[in-house]
């Protein structure tokens, strides 16, 4: 049933629409009691045929919205129009975590971040008795600032197909009772496969494949068919998380792994015990990160410090240098003038008299008589008084 702009939906006045699947069509709308836009989700109207069915789902939304978590859509309000029940939640922005995996794998941290989210919403639904039985990344919506959701608690309890008719939609359900199959290929436990009672470990192996899911890039179990799915799931491992990235470390492989053990038994007993082991992973990889930023901080120090040493040793090579091509041509000009320079002859050596600067003079011993002193460039000779009959020390 498509809804226009402007529609009312009892106290909701209808915005745009949104998208449309299989569970209905979801709108934006405007709450005018409370000035605000809110999310409804109008349900098929086969839904309400069956009173039962009508009235278990009336019971999973009020459920649903006394949780109260961060990490679970808050659902506001639930009601019928033309025989078809709706529910009005918040309003979301951002993707799916089915659009954010059409790029590839997640980062490892970034996964980590999103996975420790889902936990802790699966937890407070279980301790609550409500069982998703259809966790998925089209279920999962990841908001502008990071904040994963889980959407859609309880609606695949409702997707039941009527006796004797045939659905093209690609979630195959039937009730949560022994007996009977829901859920999504490629995410279903194995016990859902089987059709026999399902308890909260149901969710975790969901939880484990979508976690392997963001990690690698790649389902864990996929087939041609939803029947060769259904095969792996029941009697295949999927491939080592290594093989595919790298980055994962081999205690976040065993969480994988343990979430996707065939055994309920044998899997975590409860979403609670696989927040804790991701928040110590994550707390783990955030050490590791804060310890590799302090050596590539102290590497850079030294590598800065290296190159001002470099920079000042090539310095004071550059002046020696300059320095010795000063007094390599001062010797020069000495020998034009006729004259040695002091570290050629020990009888000439540079004289600065009292009040000169530089080398302006030179004194010159020539056989024994008094030296004498010759100003820079100078011809003219001064005897020095009280050297004459004097020789220098060698």
């Amino acid at each position: 049933m498509a809804l226009t702009s402007g529609t009312k939906l009892g106290p909701y006045e209808i915005v745009s629409p949104l998208g449309a699947g299989g569970m209905g069509e979801v709108y934006r709308c405007r709450d005018p009691r409370l000035k605000r836009e809110v999310a409804i989700k109008v349900l098929p109207q086969a839904f309400s045929l069956d009173a039962d069915r009508l009235r278990r789902f009336e019971q999973e939304a009020l459920a649903t919205a006394a949780l109260n978590h961060p990490n679970i859509l808050a659902v506001f309000d639930i009601g019928t129009i033309e025989g078809s029940p709706y529910v009005v939640s918040e309003l979301l922005e951002g993707e799916t975590l089915r659009e954010r995996l059409g790029s590839g794998s997640i980062a490892v941290r970034k996964a980590l971040d999103y996975a420790l989210q889902i936990a802790h919403g699966l937890a407070a639904a279980h301790e609550k008795g409500i069982i998703h039985r259809d966790l998925k990344p089209e279920n999962l919506f990841v908001t502008k600032d990071g904040r994963v959701k889980i959407l859609d608690f309880g609606l695949a309890k409702l997707t039941q197909d009527e006796p004797g008719t045939h659905t093209s939609l690609p979630t195959a359900t039937h009730g949560t009772e022994a007996g009977v199959v829901m859920g999504t290929a490629g995410y279903m436990s194995p016990e859902q496969v089987r059709g026999i009672a399902l308890d909260p470990r149901s969710d975790i192996f969901s939880f484990g494949a979508i976690l392997y899911e963001m990690l690698s890039g790649k389902r864990a179990f996929h087939g041609d068919t939803a029947a060769d799915t259904m095969s792996a799931i029941l009697k295949e491992d999927p491939p080592d998380l290594n093989e595919t990235n790298r980055n994962v470390s081999p205690a976040l492989e065993r969480v994988v792994q343990h979430c996707l053990e065939k055994n309920p038994e044998q899997r975590f007993h409860s979403a609670r015990d696989v927040a804790f082991d991701l928040e110590t992973l994550s707390n783990q990889s955030g050490t590791g990160s804060r310890l590799r930023a302090v050596t590539d901080q102290r590497r850079s120090y030294w590598k800065q410090a290296a190159v001002s040493a470099r920079v000042d040793l090539r310095g004071k090579v550059r002046s020696r240098w300059a320095k010795h091509r000063v007094q390599r041509r001062l010797e020069r000009r000495s020998e034009r003038a006729g004259l040695r320079h002091s570290n050629r002859r020990p009888d000439v050596a540079p004289y600065r008299p009292p009040g000169q600067r530089g080398l302006e003079h030179l004194l010159q011993r020539r056989n024994g008589s008094a030296a004498e002193i010759r100003q820079w460039r100078c011809s003219a000779r001064h005897a020095l008084g009280g050297t004459a009959d004097r020789r220098s020390t060698p």
